[in-house]
């Protein structure tokens, strides 16, 4: 490795800060000891599959979320989703069985890996002027799968294929607790590795997503052009980050050239007109909530907002709210939504933060009637089932809190946070057994497998009279053992 690094040092200048960062990275918590991504085929193979492809990213997303930082918001999550899911309708990709991950970071960033992973850093907001510029970026990212980049760049790089992916790891996991430049430097311990080739490929495949990902833009009614406005904003970055980086350090090289092809692509759209989407702004709000510390900077940063009489007052009140909330300020929480509500009593948004207060100030009875109602409206929402089970978990109803969690894990069985919550509360409840069963599959979730199957020997022990509930286990034990097997043979 060090005199790999040596040889790099010499190729493409970077300094001996950098050196250490790549060093330090691929120790960084075990990573290199933790992650066992699978080979994929061998030198007579051909193009991997699809399924294999599939059953790669599960493995990578399980070392990943045992790393990374999670943001857990139903409503933030699920807003992403839906756009994700309108963008995928108008693109290419054949294989829709996609995993959308949302990492607290306040970076910008996103990334795809095969088999369907797409992971947002909630930084994207804070840069993203309108939603169309995020759909862009989400946009690139469904097109470098649906034109199955890793795949076919895997015969020239077979060799690399798993230290590129372990390097995106490291990489995301580094910045995500470091910042920027560490991540930066942690990448190449994988991109620079490989040979000039393989780079010139690389940035093959940035030109052809965004080329793909301009068709997702226009096939769904978007604005092409916010693809090239992101492009820009991101290459300012690195104008103001103080040192110009080498391009093959960055997981999507920017470019002047690829700015421009992007603006040249996009001229005959200038002038058209594209509706615009208030929930981005609402979104946009809450997550610039998440990323100050101090609720009171917040508070005063969207009273200055609104002095200003700008068009987004009603996503500034929002934000407002959501601030003094975080603050304690309840009663002016509530004062702040209420005129909102108002102007649209049935907007989604404003409902979930109304019953969010509540839930926050202690006023259960009052979350959980009106979660009652909204629930008769619209049965299979998601973020309010969420906020229900945790109304009900905390005025000390732990076995309807348990029942409203144990059916969502059937709908979204793929959710750590459902079962890390659902094992909490089925602890409350008294329900030992289910204890262990949430458990497992929340260590599964995270590629802990050993965990998993520990969790479930003590259920087994638990449900020796249960026969049924018995051959579940047992059941659940043989697929731990067919993963185990199956990440073997790929």
């Amino acid at each position: 490795m060090l005199n790999q690094l040596a040889q790099l040092q010499k190729k493409s200048c970077l300094t001996k800060a950098h050196l250490v960062m790549l060093l330090w990275a691929a120790s960084f918590n075990g990573i290199a000891a933790d992650i066992n991504l699978p080979m994929l085929g061998d030198s007579s193979s051909g193009i991997v599959s699809k399924n294999q492809e599939f059953k790669l990213g599960k493995s990578w997303l399980q070392a990943f979320r045992r790393q990374v930082e999670r943001h857990d918001d139903p409503l933030l999550q699920a807003y992403l989703e839906q756009l994700t899911f309108d963008l995928v309708i108008h693109s290419e990709l054949e294989d829709t069985r996609l995993t959308l991950v949302l990492v607290n970071n306040p970076n910008i960033n996103a990334f795809a890996v095969p088999g369907g992973i797409i992971g947002i850093n909630t930084g994207i907001f804070t840069y993203a002027d309108n939603e169309d510029q995020l759909a862009s970026i989400i946009s690139h990212e469904i097109a470098h799968l649906s034109q199955r980049h890793f795949a076919r760049g895997l015969e020239a790089r077979r060799s690399s294929a798993n230290i590129n992916l372990a390097g995106l790891l490291a990489t995301l996991i580094v910045s995500s607790k470091s910042g920027t430049d560490a991540g930066i430097a942690a990448l190449s311990a994988s991109q620079a590795l490989a040979i000039d080739q393989q780079l010139r490929y690389s940035r093959n495949n940035e030109k052809e997503a965004d080329r793909q990902g301009l068709k997702i833009m226009k096939k769904s009614g978007r604005d092409p052009g916010a693809a090239a406005e992101m492009l820009e904003k991101m290459m300012a970055l690195t104008r103001y980050s103080g040192s110009r980086l080498p391009e093959f350090l960055l997981t999507h090289p920017i470019t002047e050239r690829r700015v421009a092809d992007t603006r040249s692509r996009t001229l005959e759209y200038k002038n058209h007109h594209y509706p615009d989407n208030s929930d981005f702004y609402i979104m946009k709000a809450r997550t610039q909530v998440l990323h100050q510390d101090n609720p009171k900077y917040s508070i005063k940063f969207f009273r200055q907002k609104l002095k200003e009489n700008s068009l987004n007052d009603d996503a500034y009140r929002y934000g407002l709210a959501i601030a003094n909330s975080k603050a304690g300020n309840y009663d002016q929480a509530i004062e702040d939504l209420s005129g909102l509500l108002k102007k649209k009593p049935f907007y989604a948004p404003y409902i979930y933060t109304n019953i969010e207060i509540d839930i926050a100030a202690g006023n259960y009875k009052s979350a959980l009637q009106k979660l009652k109602y909204q629930l008769t409206l619209n049965q299979n929402n998601y973020p309010l089932h969420i906020l229900q089970a945790d109304a009900l978990w905390r005025s000390h109803q732990y076995e309807a809190s348990a029942k409203v969690l144990t059916r969502l894990s059937r709908k979204r069985p793929e959710d750590p946070s459902i079962w890390y919550q659902l094992a909490e509360v089925r602890g409350l409840a008294g329900d030992i057994s289910g204890v262990h069963k949430a458990r497992a599959e929340y260590f599964i979730l995270i590629g802990a497998l050993e965990n998993a199957k520990r969790q479930l020997n003590f259920a087994k022990k638990l449900l020796q009279k249960d026969v049924k509930g018995l051959a579940i286990v047992e059941q659940r034990m043989v697929d731990i053992v067919a993963m185990e097997k199956n990440l073997q043979k790929l």
